[in-house]
């Protein structure tokens, strides 16, 4: 009885955070298709696995946190492919946010990326980020200190100052 209304809380909060998931997903990968696809692949994974959340308090926190490792093993795996598609599928991209802004943050490590998305693309406070990582909240702060700084100096580098 626990699992099934555990389950159903977790398909509430997928449904409440599709938007959002697709938006952080799209932020890894830059491409709409790819983007769908690591959602679909996330909510299937979530919906799989509801019985391995422990408290219901983590459920919109572990959801993230499948999304933000789907997107970057579809990364790693992608990465050794070269697809005849992405030349096409280019003017079917969203605008998320400006060209220069992506190619900069594709210049940051992982860890990186995920704070600045999270932060300010996503609004998360700074405590969502560190639940969301498993980091302690100033590793958090660090990160996201450090990433800015190289974000800044790529963006001016490209004659685009923040």
């Amino acid at each position: 009885m626990k699992t099934k209304s555990l389950q159903k809380k977790v398909e509430n909060q997928i449904m409440d955070s599709y938007e959002a998931m697709y938006r952080l997903a799209y932020s890894y990968v830059q491409n709409e298709n790819d983007a769908l696809d690591i959602v679909q692949e996330s909510v299937y994974k979530a919906i799989k696995n509801s019985a391995s959340v422990t408290q219901e308090a983590y459920i919109k926190t572990w959801i993230w946190r499948i999304v933000i490792n789907t997107a970057i093993d579809f990364i790693r795996k992608s990465q050794n492919e070269i697809s005849v598609d992405a030349f096409h599928d280019k003017g079917q991209e969203d605008k998320y946010c400006d060209f220069d802004t992506i190619e900069a943050l594709k210049a940051l490590d992982e860890k990186e990326k995920t704070v600045i998305v999270l932060r300010f693309f996503e609004d998360r406070k700074l405590r969502e980020i560190a639940d969301i990582l498993n980091e302690n909240e100033n590793t958090v702060k660090t990160v996201l200190y450090r990433g800015l700084k190289k974000l800044k100096i790529k963006l001016a580098e490209g004659g685009t100052v923040l």
